[in-house]
């Protein structure tokens, strides 16, 4: 099942549920100075989560994020990216912790058919109300209920003692288990461990609490929901891949880019033809960098971020570069990232059809940018 067709799945569950289905909003938040980009699909909803009325208690979105903090990451990791989309449900002072739960568990295995054996857990570990229903009401076998603290399952992470002020509150999270024989294969290994076995899915977060500059927590005017499932990573666990980068998201642009190396170097210096193999390192990693980076940089022009030495601009700029030195590496050393926009405007056209209207424009920019880093 492609990434458009879960897409399209996910907004028409939620909107046959009464949820608005709202646009996705601009990688440039609007009246938010706390972050550059839109890090979630909450972020356009702050005020709503804060009890301001817009007309409507519960919504749905396919929201295009960006973030930085794992940038040396992306390309080393299976699922590490700069540029993704987050499909989200909210509610605003409406339904709760059951009604969140109970549509999550029947979209991921009735709508996606995926089986219930498949599906791990996780609470905060104070959250009984979260724990029983899931036991209770759902009935996931307590083994496969894992109860985790504020680093894991309070969003954001550490919020109560970290920040950032504004609202929080705890959280469930959804796994899929690709099995004993992937991972750490211990005999005793559940969604704490970082071995590869689990990957989250899903988040549930239960915004209750706006947090303070005194680092105290004030309960929020209604209890509402926030929800963000990647759907790269959503993508690979539908098509049975244990890697993002192996799905139609990513490979075309891979491919094109494996085709430019053999263009210059004959053999393409000894990479690996089969770009479905699940390698992370050597050459492959920078494939993954520069097939996500490419992403980043579009999206980010798409929203009028012009690359430049600050600010947004800076952030960009700087993708720019990595992606460039990944290039020089595999022995590009003309303007190439350029020549990779077409495919991406393919692999986007359903969510994004103006992108097309775009495509040589954004291209330009991307090209000059490197011209002036003086990188080729």
């Amino acid at each position: 099942m492609n990434a458009d067709i879960l897409r399209e799945k996910f907004l028409g569950f939620f909107e046959a549920r009464k949820h608005k289905i709202v646009e996705s909003d601009s990688l440039v938040p609007k009246d938010d100075p706390t972050v550059l980009f839109t890090p979630a699909g909450m972020n356009q909803f702050k005020k709503e989560f804060m009890g301001f009325d817009s007309g409507f208690r519960r919504a749905a979105t396919a929201q295009r994020c960006l973030r930085t903090d794992d940038l040396d990451k992306v390309g080393k990791t299976s699922a590490h990216h700069t540029f993704f989309e987050m499909l989200g449900n909210f509610s605003f002072g409406d339904y709760f912790k059951e009604e969140a739960i109970a549509w999550a568990w029947e979209f991921l295995t009735q709508e996606l058919k995926i089986g219930r054996e498949k599906l791990w857990v996780s609470v905060y570990q104070e959250d009984d109300e979260a724990y029983n229903i899931w036991k209770d009401k759902i009935g996931i076998p307590e083994k496969k209920i894992v109860r985790l603290g504020d680093k894991d399952n309070f969003w954001p992470a550490e919020a109560k003692t970290k920040g950032p002020n504004g609202p929080c509150g705890p959280c469930s999270e959804i796994f899929y288990d690709f099995g004993p024989g992937v991972g750490c294969g211990e005999k005793i290994c559940d969604p704490s461990c970082s071995c590869g076995r689990f990957v989250e899915i899903w988040n549930l977060v239960f915004t209750q609490f706006n947090r303070k500059e005194d680092g105290s927590l004030e309960p929020l005017p209604n209890k509402n929901i926030d929800t963000g499932m990647g759907l790269e990573r959503l993508a690979a666990v539908m098509q049975g891949k244990q890697n993002n980068f192996e799905t139609e998201l990513f490979q075309p642009i891979i491919k094109e880019i494996k085709l430019g190396c053999q263009d210059i170097n004959g053999d393409g210096a000894g990479i690996a033809s089969d770009t479905s193999r699940p390698r992370n390192d050597g050459n492959n990693g920078m494939f993954y960098a520069i097939a996500d980076h490419l992403r980043a940089v579009v999206f980010s022009i798409y929203d009028g971020i012009t690359p430049s030495n600050e600010g947004r601009g800076y952030i960009v700029r700087k993708i720019i570069r990595k992606s460039a030195l990944h290039l020089r590496s595999l022995g590009i050393n003309k303007p190439f990232l350029n020549t990779l926009v077409g495919q991406l405007v393919q692999i986007m056209h359903e969510p994004y059809p103006d992108l097309k209207d775009r495509q040589e424009d954004i291209a330009q920019v991307i090209l000059m940018k490197k011209k002036t880093l003086l990188i080729f």
